[in-house]
């Protein structure tokens, strides 16, 4: 994509220093991945995920998404790490038709100095915690699950206690259904 005034966008400049990026990894090691085969994108949607690949077993081509806000809040070795993370993932699928995090994606990924996960580049909409005076576990949300909506159905990932809910941007916090929808109510647009 280019502007009315031939400049590239900052999405044009992702998949160009990826392209670049992978290039170069493909040079310096035995990966062999058909780049006539790999298509790339940019995308604004994900909250927590840098990059994915989806393939197209009809077509048999890969696609990288890569995810901007990733891109502007890491530093480049990081979104390097998320390009060369996705790169195993095309490897498998144009090898075996199937990618996941098992053995041979994580002895690729090793080789590769891939991460396995990338840190999180958004801020959590919503924080569980545990109700338990000596636990401290806590797990972060960044959509309205099942354990968000109704977390009285649930337990501590720790200690199997109950937990608490709360909405970062607010400050308003819930442990059953019930709660779930006064707050979201009681929200209305700033939910």
């Amino acid at each position: 994509m280019t502007t009315a005034d031939d400049e590239l966008t900052v999405d044009d400049e992702i998949v160009a220093r990826a392209r670049i990026h992978t290039r170069d990894v493909l040079d310096g090691c035995d990966l062999e991945i058909d780049r006539d085969a790999l298509e790339w994108t940019v995308t604004t949607r994900p909250r927590r995920r840098a990059g994915a690949c989806r393939w197209d077993a009809d077509r048999e081509v890969a696609t990288i998404v890569l995810t901007r806000q990733a891109y502007e809040r890491y530093e480049w070795e990081a979104f390097a790490g998320v390009v060369r993370h996705e790169l195993v993932h095309v490897w498998e699928f144009q090898r075996f038709g199937e990618s996941s995090h098992g053995p041979r994606f994580r002895e690729q990924a090793t080789r590769l100095e891939a991460p396995r996960h990338c840190e999180t580049f958004a801020e959590p909409r919503y924080v569980l915690r545990c109700l338990a005076a000596d636990c401290d576990w806590e797990a972060h949300r960044h959509r309205a699950s099942k354990p968000v909506k109704a977390p009285g159905t649930y337990r501590c990932g720790t200690c199997g206690n109950t937990y608490e809910v709360e909405h970062v941007d607010s400050g308003r916090t819930w442990t059953t259904a019930s709660g779930f929808g006064g707050a979201k109510a009681a929200l209305g647009d700033r939910w």
